[in-house]
């Protein structure tokens, strides 16, 4: 049996073609989560003098990063629009979940907090950042998923429809855990200068929660040592991608204050990691992509979609700055309320819980199978 396993596999490794990368092995192990195996140890080693000033940079380094991460999922999402919305080009399905994430999610959640603040709701307010919680740690281990589904179409190292089930049950038990941990009691915590409230959950469900990611972390492991022999290797960055963002980004995010600055940029690298690949393809597919730049000294660039795709970034940049800081500092500025209530930061509060929020919804639509653009620019 062993030998006959082993001439399969053999054949297997001969007739395969070789893996590929969004950009080199070296490049996707780190951008797709291998630096957090990297970063975590060495915070626990940082004299407690240092802990201050690396926080602050890990701060400011977190929102050059998050920035666009958030922003590419708009440039992405609402470009052409109008011909995503008419169905041209999708079917009828994801025709529907674009409206929905594009134009229904984002006018529910603007009257949800324009009644808020208006009543001077702090509790509902409160509730609304549970709420970001809530989906950010959804976000983070379906991005985990998505990520090991990358690698493994690029390495041709296919999981069958029970194995995706393992690894999402997985995924799912190991997010549900980390949420209930943050709300076995009922508490009060201060985001943004607004109080936000967690749920009384007995302590025997989340016994439960443990139990059930124990379980299915085991029945993962074991599933992909059977996918291991069976393909004569796995997609190990993708793996990478998914043990970090369920086990270092959600479930131990609170070992260390320091480690919870620096998971969101890990998270937004990650990220970036395929958008940056999907983009290129993109601007790789415009007819004058191999042209040169105009004007000519824009050519130590390289090839016209290279500039593109720097503007691409830069604008996600710029965006960001705009969507984070520039519009909520002038409703501020303009939009009067009540301050003794909700504190001087409300519009702060409410926008990064708006786009934290909304862009669970965008990468849900934009990055699901079936979507004809990811098959398209994607594997490329």
């Amino acid at each position: 049996m062993a030998l006959d396993l082993s001439v399969e596999t053999a054949a297997r490794k001969a007739t395969t073609p070789p893996g590929r990368y969004l950009f080199s092995p070296v490049a996707d192990f780190l951008m797709l989560g291998g630096s957090a195996f990297l970063i975590l140890p060495v915070l626990f080693l940082v004299p407690r003098d240092y802990e201050g000033p690396l926080a602050a940079t890990m701060v400011v380094v977190a929102y050059l990063v998050n920035y666009p991460h958030f922003a590419h999922s708009y440039q992405i999402f609402y470009r052409n629009f109008g011909r995503k919305a008419r169905g041209e080009g999708y079917d009828r399905s994801l025709q529907l979940r674009y409206i929905f994430a594009g134009v229904i999610v984002p006018v529910i959640m603007a009257l949800f907090f324009a009644y808020g603040a208006a009543a001077s709701n702090t509790r509902l307010l409160g509730f609304a950042a549970n709420a970001m919680f809530f989906f950010v740690g959804w976000h983070y281990v379906k991005q985990g998923y998505g990520m090991l589904m990358v690698d493994a179409v690029l390495k041709r190292k296919f999981f069958d429809d029970r194995d995706k089930k393992v690894l999402l049950v997985n995924s799912y038990a190991v997010w549900i855990l980390a949420w209930l941990q943050t709300n076995t009691a009922v508490t009060a915590g201060q985001y943004y200068g607004l109080q936000y409230y967690t749920f009384a959950t007995p302590s025997w469900i989340t016994d439960i929660a443990v139990l059930a990611s124990v379980g299915s972390t085991a029945a993962t492991l074991l599933m992909l040592a059977r996918r291991w022999r069976k393909n004569g290797g796995l997609p190990y960055n993708g793996i990478v991608a998914y043990v970090a963002s369920l086990y270092l980004w959600i479930l131990i995010a609170r070992i260390n204050p320091l480690w919870l600055l620096v998971v969101p940029a890990l998270h937004s690298l990650q990220y970036l990691a395929v958008v940056w690949r999907y983009q290129t393809n993109v601007e790789r597919d415009v007819p004058d992509a191999a042209s040169d730049p105009e004007p000519k000294i824009l050519s130590v660039l390289g090839p016209r979609y290279r500039l593109r795709v720097l503007g691409f970034i830069i604008g996600g940049g710029a965006l960001g700055y705009l969507g984070f800081w520039l519009i909520p500092f002038m409703l501020t500025a303009l939009v009067p309320y009540d301050k003794q209530v909700l504190g001087s930061s409300l519009f702060f509060f409410i926008v990064l819980i708006f786009i934290n929020v909304h862009h669970y919804f965008l990468d849900n639509v934009m990055w699901r199978r079936g979507n004809p653009e990811v098959s398209k620019y994607l594997f490329r």
